[in-house]
């Protein structure tokens, strides 16, 4: 059976091209990633960043890492 990231919090840009989501992994820990949308392609989401691989212990924590990290997200909370 595959387990999938559990989204938290989503984020996005008022113009809807950029993302960030909050998310639990399974086993308990934290993360996030961007993402971008390009809106002529009409393909959905893209990752950015790969900041899905950083690990924290608390939601707050990858949210507090994620606004030092990336530069619009928070004018966006």
């Amino acid at each position: 059976m595959a387990h999938e990231n559990k989204v938290l919090r989503s984020i996005e840009t008022p113009d809807g091209s950029l993302c960030v989501d909050i998310f639990q992994r399974p086993g308990g820990d934290f993360g996030y990633q961007s993402y971008r949308r390009d809106a002529e392609t009409g393909h959905g989401w893209f990752p950015i960043g790969n900041f899905d691989r950083l690990k924290f212990d608390a939601e707050d924590a990858a949210l507090t890492d994620a606004c030092e990290r990336i530069e619009w997200l928070t004018d966006q909370i």
